[in-house]
């Protein structure tokens, strides 16, 4: 909302080359404002604007850009202003920006930086990609159990400024083992003379440097916290991980789950930011694949062209009977892939949700099929004013027909992200489309032989 009551004189300022009056207008607008603005700029005009921040806004501007025109503009930055940029920048954000440079400019941007940030950044680069310890800062403040809180407060003031946070302070042993972690305001109100040991109750939780970046979005919302300490295999603090550091992760991995749902691989970046070539490459495949599936689809529907020929009425419910089962298919497939992302469920849980599931698909089976009966029956009596025996028959075989497939729709759902899983593949590509694919195969062969079985005498 903000952006777009600013925009106007934004653009008018730019247009003047008022550059006074803009560097006014632009210190009170958040860097998440600023930074949308600059996305829409050409990037030598985007240059020129972000020379008019402040050092500490400018890195906070350039931390919430896009990747693209991140790198764009550090294209065009003097080495100054590259090292102004870099050396503002939290640990955490430099190694997400370097993961995403080319070759050469990663060079130079290294290069720009201050030897002890270069150290840092070849560090964090050197664990595992979307491991914790990619997303984690080294800026923290920790202290001793044997000091007292008096120096302990001197500490914290002395390094208050390079910390991310403030608001948990970690106790750590003299081999810089973590031992404990305590809220700021615990040792504020503490008395001078109090040790660190008597405020302890060496009750902590932490992230292992190599665990995955998703189990740190799960942790910080499991136990409600701003951050979490992260340790190595010998327990030895190694960092911290903010809130506002999982934010984006999480982000990403709720994005990358929909997309695979959707039936297509995970994009790299942005919708706005993906080309057309890029976004038909993660697209064709699994079309391909889907395509194949509705082969299959129609092949089978061929074995029953005979059938067909006899009883053309039957064709008219097909749409009906495989729809009713993708959909229910779809519908558990979601609600089984989230719970485990969500750690709701675990992958040993399948035979708890199989119970779940086929009580759930039996009782929707049994009411979707009573609905498609009652339907039917209905409107042949709005049509004919009477049911005879063909039309009762074919209400049988479309109600026993919803009733199987839905059921079996719900179950395949269900079990898929299991297999899946237990295969090593993610959960998310037994997504909708994919499920449907099956299940339009199977509802085509349970229909069609539920029909040759009540209506023999009509093909006789």
């Amino acid at each position: 909302m903000l952006v777009q009551l600013l925009k106007p004189e934004f653009d008018e300022l730019i247009q003047k080359k008022d550059w006074i009056g803009l560097k006014e207008v632009l210190a009170d607008v958040p860097p998440a404002d600023i930074a949308e603005l600059l996305v829409e700029l050409d990037s030598d005009v985007a240059v020129v604007v972000f020379r008019l921040l402040k050092k500490n806004i400018a890195a906070d501007v350039f931390a919430e850009l896009p990747s693209n025109k991140g790198v764009t503009l550090l294209e065009l930055f003097t080495k100054q202003q590259l090292s102004e940029v870099m050396s503002n920048l939290e640990p955490d954000e430099q190694v997400a920006l370097m993961e995403e440079l080319p070759g050469d400019l990663t060079q130079r941007v290294m290069n720009s930086m201050r030897p002890s940030d270069q150290l840092q950044v070849k560090k964090l680069l050197g664990y595992p990609e979307d491991s914790v310890g990619r997303l984690m800062t080294p800026r923290y403040v920790r202290v001793k159990s044997d000091w007292t809180v008096k120096r302990s407060m001197e500490h914290i003031r002395k390094y208050a400024a390079m910390a991310e946070t403030l608001n948990v302070i970690y106790v750590v042993n003299d081999r810089e083992q973590l031992i404990d972690d305590l809220k700021i305001t615990e040792i504020i109100v503490a008395a001078e003379d109090q040790t660190i040991s008597t405020l302890m109750d060496e009750s902590f939780t932490a992230l292992r440097v190599f665990e995955d970046q998703e189990e740190a979005v799960k942790m910080l919302a499991k136990y409600d916290r701003v951050a979490l300490p992260v340790v190595d295999s010998d327990n030895v603090l190694v960092g911290i991980v903010t809130a506002d550091d999982v934010i984006d992760v999480a982000e990403e991995e709720i994005t990358e789950d929909m997309q695979k749902m959707a039936a297509m691989d995970a994009l790299d970046d942005y919708y706005s930011q993906t080309s057309i070539m890029q976004m038909v490459k993660k697209r064709l495949g699994w079309l391909i694949v889907l395509f194949v599936g509705q082969i299959l689809t129609a092949l089978t529907m061929g074995q029953y062209e005979e059938l067909l020929s006899k009883i053309v009425f039957l064709s008219f419910f097909v749409p009906l009977i495989i729809s009713s089962g993708g959909n229910s298919g779809a519908q558990a497939a979601t609600l089984i892939i989230r719970a485990l992302a969500t750690d709701d469920i675990r992958a040993d849980d399948w035979k708890k949700v199989f119970f779940r599931e086929l009580s759930s698909g039996i009782i929707l089976g049994l009411l979707i099929g009573i609905l498609g009966f009652v339907t039917l029956l209905a409107w042949d009596l709005a049509a004919n004013g009477y049911v005879d025996q063909q039309s009762y028959l074919t209400a049988v075989v479309i109600a026993l027909s919803l009733l199987s497939i839905v059921l079996f729709g719900n179950f395949i759902g269900a079990m898929l992200p299991f297999i899946l899983s237990r295969l090593g593949f993610d959960p998310a590509v037994s997504s909708a489309p994919f499920v449907a694919t099956v299940v339009d195969v199977s509802g085509i062969i349970i229909y069609f032989s539920i029909a040759i079985l009540f209506l023999k005498e009509i093909l006789m």
